[in-house]
């Protein structure tokens, strides 16, 4: 099948095709700008205030489901035969207010009302999931909402209250789910999507075999799955990503599955997509994931994006490293297999040549002789940038350190081990006193930097205790007892 030069979804209630769509071109701007959908509010530009929201349905093995995104860095090219819900949505035929809406008034939820739209998205989001959710599960679910009025509690009884004014089910994104997704499957049409002309270029894959030969051809185009790191590129810094190629639409990189004891997590999968098999499986991941960003983030951002992008305090490389994970690359149909360590040259450089892209990341899950644990420290429990991220699997028998893999992120240039440590330990007996000898050994293993997170003062010291915390609660001295997996 030829190209198609128009993207296709649902907006609201109505169908939309659009042929003039800018590579860069923000969902928020398409909303705000051409659809004058004014519910849909600017805060931060950034992804962390939450008053953009809105959700976005998504069809997946031909099950369809909502998310909160941040329209603000969601990208209009990325939504092709996807349903976008805005707040104006939620308007009933008589002009009565939505559930979610009137709990909001009557449990005084909102005050200046700026924030007000996007808490009732993402509360929306939640209640079409569980009709009766707990309080952690609302607290999840609001952590990427930042009000500066209420102090949260009015918003908090208010989302406890929704289905005393009506029912999930009988919603009309419950009810006419299967004619949207009819919809929705009339436009996916295995077309690859060209809009565009020059640099000025956006293109969707219609497969992976399909991106595999774009990049080929195109080595210098911006990739983009989620758009979490890549939305601040425009938005902040007004960098010119043009030629983009979207590939947050492509079954084929959305797989996660478990096999002989490895987990395997396409490119495509989201946070949110990896959480339930990951904190089943390594528990320690999932509460990590539960910090990474707020719930419109992890809705969008993905595992692989987060190894591409190499940052040196991206949260998930340190304890994938330190679990002995492998990452697939490819490069048209030549696939290559290396420890993921070794993928992080230095900073902003990663082994990936020109058309390769980062294609699966294999975990191994720990078996019941390993101490898996993964601690992150940042200035704000949530939706916070890590200052320091240490990992620690090690294998302890009859009292001695059998094996040790330790990784950190923030401490250098690219997510590293600690590898002086690890030979410090090795062969050890696992004691108070054996830790404390080794912590010399960091300054052979880091010289971090000071920058607006943490000192590097504080990022050694910071990292030197996560040693300290390990041995506690391994041995059952600390707070906690460390059997198989922790994160905090």
């Amino acid at each position: 099948m030829g190209a198609r030069g128009e993207i296709r979804f649902l907006l609201n209630g109505a169908p939309v095709a659009l042929g003039n769509v800018r590579p860069d071109e923000t969902l928020l701007d398409y909303l705000r700008l051409r659809q004058r959908l004014t519910g849909t509010k600017e805060g931060c530009a950034e992804g962390d205030c939450g008053a953009c929201t809105v959700l976005v349905g998504r069809l997946r093995n031909g099950a369809l489901s909502y998310e909160s995104v941040n329209a603000c860095i969601r990208f209009l090219g990325s939504l092709d035969a996807c349903h976008v819900v805005t707040v104006e949505h939620l308007k009933r035929a008589d002009g009565s207010l939505h559930p979610v809406q009137q709990a909001m008034v009557d449990y005084h939820g909102s005050q200046c009302g700026f924030c007000t739209p996007g808490f009732v998205m993402s509360l929306y989001a939640l209640w079409m999931r569980e009709a009766q959710p707990s309080d952690r599960a609302i607290e999840k679910a609001l952590q990427g909402n930042l009000c500066r009025c209420t102090g949260y509690e009015p918003i908090v009884r208010a989302a406890r209250a929704v289905s005393d004014y009506g029912n999930a089910a009988s919603d009309p994104l419950a009810t006419e789910r299967a004619a949207v997704i009819a919809a929705l499957q009339g436009m996916k049409d295995g077309a690859r999507v060209e809009i565009g002309s020059g640099r000025e270029r956006l293109l969707i894959p219609a497969d992976v075999d399909d991106f595999a030969a774009i990049l080929e051809a195109e080595p210098e185009a911006t990739i983009v799955a989620g758009a979490t790191d890549v939305g601040l590129w425009v938005t902040k810094f007004m960098r010119d990503i043009a030629p983009v190629v979207f590939i947050g639409g492509l079954d084929g990189l959305q797989e996660i599955r478990e096999q002989d004891g490895v987990i395997s997590i396409g490119a495509g999968v989201s946070y949110t997509g990896a959480f339930e098999l990951l904190a089943k499986r390594i528990p320690a991941l999932g509460a990590l994931i539960d910090r990474i960003g707020g719930e419109q983030v992890r809705n969008m951002g993905t595992i692989g994006g987060n190894i591409a992008n190499g940052s040196p305090i991206g949260d998930t490389p340190p304890p994938l490293i330190a679990l002995g994970a492998t990452l697939t690359l490819r490069r048209g149909s030549a696939r290559r297999t290396i420890p993921l360590e070794d993928f992080f040259i230095d900073y902003g450089k990663q082994d990936r040549v020109p058309g390769e892209f980062v294609e699966a990341v294999h975990v191994p899950v720990p078996d019941a002789a390993s101490r898996f644990a993964v601690w992150k420290i940042s200035k704000r429990r949530d939706e916070d940038i890590t200052a320091v991220l240490g990992a620690f699997d090690l294998r302890i028998a009859d009292g001695r350190v059998e094996a040790a893999r330790i990784a950190y992120g923030g401490m250098a240039a690219t997510p590293k081990r600690a590898k002086s440590v690890e030979a410090a330990l090795t062969g050890k007996a696992w004691t108070q006193e054996t830790v404390e000898a080794a912590l010399s050994a960091y300054d052979d293993d880091f010289q971090p930097i000071s920058d607006m997170r943490a000192s590097a003062d504080y990022r050694m010291m910071a990292a030197k205790n996560l040693l300290r915390r390990y041995f506690l609660e391994s041995t059952g001295a600390g707070a906690v007892n460390l059997s198989r997996h922790e994160a905090a």
